[in-house]
């Protein structure tokens, strides 16, 4: 049963587990990127991940059975709304580190042609 009832409208509901799918898939990846930047500061790293990774899968899918489990289209609209944040997250990592390595590359650039300046 699904935690909101919409009813014979397909559009509400369709834009309903779309969102579940965002919210439950920025907790996922929020969750990882959070774990990843701890795992220098801990003493336990495989401990740490494996609780991170059992916590997030674990709120994943009890959200999705709790909030989806109407039908099976709105858990496939739910997993569709999850891999769309997926792709958007690592996309805009992708691009903000490519940023930082062209930053990188241009510094490197002007001191190279500084020093062939003073040769």
């Amino acid at each position: 049963m699904m935690l909101i009832d919409f009813g014979d409208n397909l559009w509400l509901s369709g834009l309903y587990s779309l969102l579940v799918g965002g919210v439950l898939g920025a907790f996922y990846f929020i969750g990882l990127w959070w774990t990843v930047r701890r795992i220098d500061s801990s003493p336990f790293i495989g401990i740490l991940l494996l609780c991170s990774m059992l916590f997030r899968m674990s709120v994943v899918m009890l959200g999705f059975y709790v909030l989806l489990s109407k039908d099976w289209q709105s858990i496939l609209l739910a997993l569709l709304g999850f891999i769309i944040l997926r792709l958007f997250v690592t996309r805009r990592i992708r691009s903000k580190e490519n940023s930082a390595i062209n930053k990188e590359i241009q510094s490197l650039k002007q001191k190279s042609l500084c020093e062939g300046e003073q040769l």
